[in-house]
């Protein structure tokens, strides 16, 4: 049924180049995130003309030189088209949903990319592949030899066994994978295409009038109080999750678009540098890999509460920092993991590796450096957090 319906979708100006735009790539390394309500344009089932036209502009973008992933919602939505069953919200039924239809997304993309003479590689990924260091690395280095080798990767979290994805826990959707997967390979652009087109003035949903924002170069609250938690059709994410994407991406150094997945040569248009949708840019510069795993903050054990001096310290200055200005510990972890640091008022201010135990920093809180070994023994140096194993967030 698929192979058949993929068929009737490739068609010949999908396999011409006559007509490709040839202005030069704005960016090289690109991330695409394609959500279940861009893939099914509303409906039950994946829409095949879609996917075509989608694979037409990764294979025209290719051709220019460019490097693409593919982070692809869909799965649940394609295997209760399968079953032809309607929604249910409890975890094992919406995991056979997705064990289900991953199957005939891939088979999809397969067929669609294949008439392109592309080569395809599933990519599930959890949490946990990126939690510590190995896996972090692990993951990079496959999806950057993929790139190397010609092959599009097509990643997708693990809804088979993934809990807090399918739950719509804020860190397990696919569009924070996308930014995982864009801060992994030092993608100059992440593209999240979406049914709503951007960022606007109020939900576009519920009031027509609403305005697109072209652009936006601060996250604040007034930015996440516009995304607010409203979501559409079948998809898990809404504007909200697109938000903290944009925020850990442009923190990672990509360029990131939320624009329609709908609009004609979305993509190539945004790869040439066209400004469709909202745009966010790149907060820094790039980024070391170490600094990226750390920002990801997915293998945070802990937090450290500082004083407001510290506080202040740490984000004027971008300083290490010392005992002196932490108050209490929070958790429990080992010299080496990932912690946060937080204010008195909770708000997180960097993710870093500590140099020092829970245990031991409980012991050497709001003492000077100097005095560290005195009271422990030992001496793993005069910061808790050195900058150089700090990212500010």
């Amino acid at each position: 049924m698929f192979l058949a319906a993929i068929a009737g979708t490739i068609r010949d100006e999908a396999m011409s180049s006559k007509n490709e735009d040839q202005t030069p790539l704005k960016y090289k390394r690109i991330v695409a995130k394609i959500g279940t309500n861009v893939l099914t344009a509303g409906s039950d089932r994946l829409n095949m003309d879609l996917m075509a036209d989608l694979a037409a502009q990764v294979a025209a973008l290719r051709k220019q030189g460019a490097e693409l992933i593919v982070v692809t919602s869909g799965a649940i939505a394609t295997g209760r088209h399968r079953l032809g069953m309607k929604e249910r919200k409890d975890i094992p039924f919406r995991q056979v949903l997705a064990a289900v239809g991953q199957s005939d997304l891939m088979q999809a993309y397969q067929g669609i990319f294949a008439g392109h003479d592309i080569t395809i590689a599933q990519t599930l990924l959890t949490r946990r592949d990126l939690a510590d260091r190995v896996g972090y690395l692990n993951a990079r280095n496959t999806l950057l030899a993929m790139l190397e080798l010609g092959v599009v990767p097509i990643v997708n979290e693990n809804d088979v066994v993934a809990v807090d994805e399918i739950e719509g826990a804020k860190i397990g959707d696919n569009d924070n994978l996308s930014a995982f997967v864009a801060n992994l390979v030092d993608a100059d652009l992440l593209a999240i295409l979406t049914d709503t087109g951007g960022l606007f003035s109020a939900d576009p949903h519920v009031h027509p009038a609403a305005e697109l924002i072209p652009r936006v170069d601060t996250i604040d609250e007034q930015v996440e109080a516009l995304a607010g938690e409203a979501k559409v059709g079948h998809g898990v994410g809404g504007m909200a999750t697109k938000i903290q994407a944009a925020r850990l991406a442009t923190g990672g150094g990509t360029d990131v678009f939320i624009a329609s997945g709908r609009e004609a040569d979305a993509l190539k248009r945004l790869a040439h540098g066209e400004g469709l949708g909202t745009h966010f840019p790149a907060g820094v510069d790039r980024m070391e890999s170490r600094k990226r795993w750390m920002l990801a903050a997915l293998s945070v054990k802990g937090d450290i509460v500082v004083d407001d001096g510290a506080a202040r310290v740490l984000r004027e200055k971008e300083a290490s920092l010392l005992p002196a200005g932490i108050q209490k510990v929070e958790g429990e972890f080992a010299r080496g993991e990932t912690v946060a640091i937080v204010d008195g008022d909770g708000n997180r201010i960097a993710c870093g590796i500590t140099n020092y135990s829970s245990e031991e920093i409980q012991r050497i809180r709001g003492i000077h450096s100097d005095k560290i070994e005195d009271v422990l023994g030992h001496h793993y140096g005069s910061e808790v957090l050195h900058r150089n194993n700090m990212v500010l967030l």
